[in-house]
């Protein structure tokens, strides 16, 4: 009987740590742009593409309370092209998420990245990166890494990768291709470390250019 009341209070002790971490839980708040085209998506194939949502919003994400403050608005920005064709690299944390000729940045062929520098290390718990969203389209080998090392050499975490042939030379990716909508892709990150994110992808299913209108990190402050 003794043990017996041992196992009990060990469950009950349990369930009351996993309550309590469900209440220390909040969902993450997003704020979006307008939608910019209704309508079913011209055809688009890939080996790699995400079931059609229907319309329906992604999951949320839930992060710890008081992980949910945008760790990005403003910070500096710097690129693999340093002189965009289109843009500032400064649009890409100014919290301008619409679209139009002012708020996005037109990047050159290839593998591109941006990267995002928060001024210190900082625990990430989620991003989300909106490319032209202007029409229905595919970038290719969308991937998001953290570090403190700014050049990406140590101490590196790929956090998101659907590049499923590593044609950018990231490492082979698990997640989907997706088609760009005002929601942009939001993903979690789960309490990662680091100084620097750096966003990657290699042009589009409309053009081979590589095109972001905002990233946001999101974490303890």
């Amino acid at each position: 009987m003794k043990h017996t009341g041992i196992m009990v209070a060990a469950v009950v002790a349990a369930g009351l740590v996993v309550a309590a971490e469900a209440q220390d839980k909040v969902q993450l708040k997003i704020e979006l742009p307008k939608p910019q085209f209704t309508g079913t998506p011209k055809d688009i194939r890939s080996p790699n593409l995400e079931p059609a949502r229907g319309g329906k919003p992604r999951p949320p994400i839930d992060v710890p309370a008081g992980a949910d403050k945008v760790l990005s608005k403003d910070c500096k920005v710097t690129s693999s092209d340093p002189e965009p064709i289109i843009g500032e690299l400064a649009f890409i944390t100014d919290g301008d998420k619409e679209h139009d000729a002012a708020t996005y940045v037109e990047l050159g062929p290839g593998t591109q990245w941006v990267q995002v520098d928060l001024g210190a290390e900082k625990e990430i718990y989620a991003a989300c990166v909106w490319h032209y969203h202007g029409e229905a389209r595919v970038y290719r080998d969308v991937v998001c890494q953290i570090s403190n090392d700014p050049d990406f050499i140590d101490g590196v975490v790929t956090v998101f990768n659907n590049d499923h042939d590593n044609s950018s030379k990231l490492g082979e990716g698990k997640e989907k291709e997706y088609i760009e909508t005002n929601e942009g892709r939001p993903f979690a990150v789960n309490g990662v470390k680091g100084r620097y994110v750096r966003f990657s992808s290699k042009g589009n299913t409309s053009n081979e250019m590589n095109h972001y209108t905002e990233v946001e990190v999101y974490g303890k402050p």
